[in-house]
């Protein structure tokens, strides 16, 4: 029994008279693609035609030199211009935005008119029945060999361009972290193919818990994990740029986000994101997430990030707003802070007071009545009422 690997002899007339059919095989080969697949019926029109045209002529030249080859046809034998002809084509289809799967359905469209056409021929020439099945084997090992060449063509510039697009996206997250001016965040986003939102919106969470919410987002949006800016390195965070993500799309952020300990911050101009990633960063700062499963949303947090951008500022403005109450016991100056904090945000409804502090009405007449002889007259002074807003705007930290 014959393996694979035995080698058979085409007699010199029969490889002359293939030779001699080797342009209108090839011609009717590539009519025969067209018609069976039809994703290529434009593909072979003008200088694109002709290039795949010659291909098939260079796979088929390159089957005629194994053919030819000293000691017989040995199907395992590679013929180096065909293969690297085949490796080409894959790598072609990857950068026209194709999969293997047309051009692999025009190896076996080709094998089959090829082996009918050249067979025809060979029989014709007088080559024996025995050659002949030899040769089907022939044909379709050497298909194989295409055919795994241009797998590799195809999978190797899907590869090497991945990477090289990977490499601009995060090289363009990185610059627009930076502040870096427009034309050059214009040029980066050009390079790496990325088509510019009309905002962006910073998020912060931790490295293990990014990719789930990417496959949750905007497939727009960048990724900054290689040292982003102000991010101590040991906190192992990321920093998701997510585009379009403001107004009515912003609870659907939230809710990507749900459980994944994120900050996010506000949207902005896609090349101004930097500002984003700012409000973002002093929330972290600041150590204003809660730990509840729900992403802090820096939006909701804006009269503390406001009254706390200067912390000793703050805190030189609660002294001196409370200065009062310093005579104090412990006991008494917490209950009279948080009354008159209630009543500064209830614009002295009673009641409404009581209420929060679950007190009696009467207990918040007589608390007031305290601060009414603490303060006396700055009580009903609006710039005091601001300072004493402010201060008690935060508790004290």
């Amino acid at each position: 029994m014959r393996t694979t690997s035995e080698v058979i002899t085409f007699p010199p007339v029969v490889v002359e008279a293939m030779q001699a059919e080797l342009r209108a095989v090839a011609e009717h080969t590539v009519s025969s693609i067209v018609v069976e697949v039809p994703s290529y019926a434009d593909a072979f029109s003008g200088e694109m035609g002709r290039a795949i045209s010659g291909a098939v002529q260079l796979a088929l030249g390159g089957f005629l030199e194994l053919a030819t080859a000293r000691g017989g046809v040995d199907p395992s034998l590679p013929i180096a211009p065909a293969l690297e002809g085949a490796y080409a084509l894959g790598r072609g289809e990857a950068r026209s935005g194709r999969s293997m799967d047309s051009l692999l359905a025009a190896y076996r469209v080709g094998a089959r008119v090829s082996w009918r056409h050249m067979s025809d021929t060979a029989v014709a020439a007088g080559l024996g029945a025995e050659s002949l099945a030899r040769f089907a084997e022939l044909v379709f090992a050497y298909i194989d060999q295409l055919s795994a060449s241009s797998v590799a063509g195809h999978t190797d510039e899907l590869d090497s361009t991945g990477r090289a697009r990977r490499h601009h996206l995060e090289r363009l997250g990185a610059l627009l972290l930076a502040g870096r001016p427009l034309h050059d965040l214009t040029a980066a986003a050009e390079r790496a193919g990325w088509s510019a939102p009309r905002t962006l919106t910073a998020v912060l969470l931790p490295e293990g818990r990014a990719r789930g919410a990417l496959a949750l987002l905007d497939t727009r949006t960048l990724q900054v994990s290689d040292d982003p800016p102000g991010l101590d390195p040991s906190a192992e965070l990321t920093v998701l740029l997510v585009p379009d993500a403001g107004e009515g799309a912003r609870p659907g952020l939230l809710r990507a986000l749900e459980g994944r300990a994120a900050l996010v911050g506000p949207p902005r101009p896609w090349h101004a994101v930097t500002r984003s990633y700012a409000r973002a960063l002093r929330a972290l700062r600041l150590g204003l997430a809660d730990g509840g499963t729900a992403p802090l949303d820096t939006e909701q947090r804006l009269p503390e990030l406001v009254l706390r951008a200067d912390d000793e500022a703050l805190a030189d403005l609660r002294a001196a707003a409370l200065a009062p109450l310093d005579g104090l016991g412990a006991a008494v100056r917490e209950k009279l802070t948080a009354t008159l904090r209630s009543w500064l945000l209830h614009h002295g409804r009673r009641e409404q007071v009581a209420a929060e502090l679950f007190v009696h009405p009467q207990t918040v007449r007589y608390r007031m009545g305290q601060l009414r002889e603490l303060f006396g007259d700055r009580l009903e002074d609006p710039r005091t009422v601001l300072a004493l807003t402010l201060a008690l705007g935060t508790p004290e930290g």
